[in-house]
């Protein structure tokens, strides 16, 4: 049992010099927060609406950035304790109601609805807060976050994310939802259950180009002839695009491609290697599901993104390993 939790600890930590800290990270977000403003301001966006959504986006995707900073959840912890998982739930529904409020769109519906997907996580967590990593509370956490990020397709049309984020016009609606779900998370994970192995950081460790590129290539070797004979992928350049590459490139890696390896690598597959006593379970087994959590995109039941998907997380899992 002990060499087994020394195995699965991974990428725990990074060398100092090959990981951002605190002032890196906080210039990271100021760099990337302006920017955002700045588009938003150029596309004729402001008043009081906006800048309470910029207050709520800019708060929320900080303390997204900072939990990957050098030592930063170790000093929320050992100064607060488990106090600082409620806290920081607390505070991010203090800013839900900051940017309901700002928007005029505060409804007793909404700020209940905000609250559950806020407290309940952190009541599930303080459940199991003395348990071995691994337990039922865990997966039910991981399976309520995903849910309520990407539910399911239904007959009414009903987006749980748009009506809690209407400004402006349901546009920024998944990506608050992705930043309010994934710090609730790491209130849940990280500072409740201290669950360690995540693997949450920025930073750049010995070997690691190896494995990003062997896992790019490989998948690419397999992906791009599989794609393409299924009919999924094809070949047509849009080059009048390629301007907006930068800011959806930007955008996919902080708010989809960010989460998804949080939520898939650094929760579930670390969780279920540990409940399997079995790296390779853990790894196959997250793989598999990541690939199913695809089935509603581009249309419902998709299988070819299901399966592209499912060969990609086989990838993306052996890179986080």
């Amino acid at each position: 049992m002990v060499w087994s939790g020394i195995a699965l600890r991974y990428n725990f930590s990074l060398p100092p010099t090959r990981q951002f800290g605190l002032f890196s990270m906080l210039g990271l977000w100021a760099l990337l927060t302006l920017t955002g403003v700045l588009y938003a301001v150029w596309l004729g966006y402001g008043g009081r609406a906006f800048a309470a959504t910029l207050t709520t986006f800019a708060f929320l995707f900080l303390i997204m950035l900072l939990f990957a900073a050098r030592g930063s959840e170790t000093l929320l912890a050992a100064r607060l304790g488990p106090g600082a998982g409620y806290l920081q739930g607390a505070a991010l529904f203090l800013l839900y109601l900051i940017y309901a409020l700002g928007t005029n769109s505060f409804s007793f519906g909404r700020a209940a609805t905000a609250a559950a997907l806020t407290f309940i996580p952190l009541a599930i967590a303080a459940s199991a807060e003395r348990k071995p990593a691994g337990t039922w509370q865990d997966f039910v956490m991981i399976a309520g976050i995903w849910v309520a990020v990407k539910p399911f397709p239904n007959r009414w049309g009903f987006s749980m994310s748009h009506w809690l984020w209407p400004f402006p016009g349901g546009q920024l609606a998944y990506v608050m939802t992705v930043l309010l779900l994934v710090n609730v998370a790491l209130a849940s994970f990280v500072l409740l259950r201290r669950l360690d192995g995540i693997g949450y950081s920025i930073g750049w460790g010995r070997h690691w180009s190896f494995f990003v590129l062997a896992s790019f290539f490989g998948f690419a070797l397999i992906a791009i002839p599989l794609g393409t004979g299924m009919h999924f992928i094809q070949w047509e350049p849009r080059w009048r695009e390629w301007t907006s590459l930068p800011l959806t490139a930007l955008g996919i890696l902080f708010f989809t491609a960010w989460p998804e390896e949080f939520l898939f690598r650094g929760l579930l597959q670390n969780l279920l290697s540990r409940a399997s006593k079995s790296e390779v379970a853990g790894w196959w087994t997250a793989s598999i599901l990541f690939g199913f959590s695809h089935i509603t995109n581009l249309g419902f039941p998709n299988w070819r993104y299901v399966v592209l998907a499912s060969i990609a997380g086989v990838f993306y899992g052996w890179t986080w390993r």
